[in-house]
């Protein structure tokens, strides 16, 4: 069985050809050519975290995995992420046991790149100002996907820390070519954006209608069992697109309540659900159809997205002889 570490993941991810995956593996994902179950989750109350399994069949990637990915949010984020994964990757002809991949490093990049990829189909052609709202991993990941699919020349910077955004902001400043700062608030960061990306783990909604600017694309993949990052408003007036209807209406852990909060208050039903990304792809649905439109994407994340990636890891890792061998039995 091949074993390959996170620094190993991180080097062997193209960011380019991973939001190309993603498109691939939501695209089979909406036709039906992907097994891909809602994840289950075992609860740890007394951190509010917890541990689930995504089990995924992609045949178009010829990969046969699951993930274990574990949330912790009081994690400080340094000695520990708040996300922590293993993936382990199966030979889809024989069941055989094949690979142990870090799960960490490929949660964080398909998560970002398919939120890229939602961008790609729905932002304007010309968004060029990004809010990105949380200063943790997914925070650096959805800056670095943004700038591959539009135009980005501003970056704005929000977080309940300040300090953490002043941080980040200048983390990024020495890898992207965009102008980045941090500012203090959320509405402040999203003043004018174009794009906004919400990677929190709020309780109160991030992402409120009177802060946004007509035309804005948003992407949301916080999740909190107890909390929200998008008001009802917000909810309500835009066109949203998911990976899996089934996926984002399933109840917790596997769902979203962005959006079961107000199915469950009445404002919407699931007929509101406009299109998964893989119909966008496929054009069996549209997209955006006005410049003014207010565009969201809500992510709860699915198993086909990291056995996409964990293909493109591990075609790499054997094309180049990364990784070791060892034996089970």
């Amino acid at each position: 069985m091949l074993v390959l570490g996170r620094s190993q993941v991180e080097a062997l991810l193209d960011p380019d050809a991973l939001i190309d995956a993603m498109a691939t593996a939501m695209a089979d994902l909406s036709a039906g050519r992907a097994s891909v179950p809602d994840r289950v989750a075992a609860l740890v109350p007394e951190r509010d975290g917890f541990l689930a399994a995504m089990p995924g069949f992609v045949p178009s990637s010829g990969v046969l995995m699951t993930k274990l990915v574990s949330l912790f949010p009081h994690n400080d984020g340094a000695r520990w992420p708040t996300h922590q994964a293993l993936i382990v990757a199966f030979d889809p002809d024989t069941g055989e046991p094949a690979a142990l991949l870090d799960g960490t490093a490929i949660t964080a990049a398909r998560t970002g790149a398919c939120s890229a990829l939602s961008a790609r189909l729905l932002a304007r052609e010309d968004a060029s100002v990004l809010a990105v709202l949380g200063t943790g991993v997914q925070a650096r990941s959805h800056a670095r996907a943004m700038c591959r699919v539009r135009p980005i020349r501003q970056i704005r910077v929000a977080g309940r820390d300040p300090a953490k955004a002043a941080v980040l902001a200048e983390e990024l400043s020495a890898v992207l070519d965009s102008e980045i700062r941090a500012v203090s608030h959320y509405a402040e960061a999203l003043d004018g954006a174009d794009i906004a990306a919400a990677t929190t783990h709020a309780v109160e909604p991030v992402i409120r209608r009177p802060w946004l600017t007509p035309g804005v694309h948003i992407t949301s993949v916080g999740y909190n069992l107890a909390g929200r990052e998008i008001d009802d408003a917000t909810i309500a007036e835009a066109l949203v697109c998911v990976e899996s209807r089934q996926a984002v209406l399933a109840p917790p852990p596997a769902g979203s309540n962005d959006l079961l909060d107000p199915i469950r208050d009445g404002l919407i039903t699931a007929d509101h659900v406009h299109a998964e990304l893989g119909e966008l792809i496929a054009g069996s649905r549209p997209g955006r159809t006005d410049p003014d439109q207010i565009t969201l994407y809500k992510s709860v994340g699915v198993a086909a997205q990291d056995a996409a990636a964990a293909a493109l890891v591990l075609a790499s890792a054997r094309e180049r002889s990364v990784g070791e061998e060892i034996t089970l039995w």
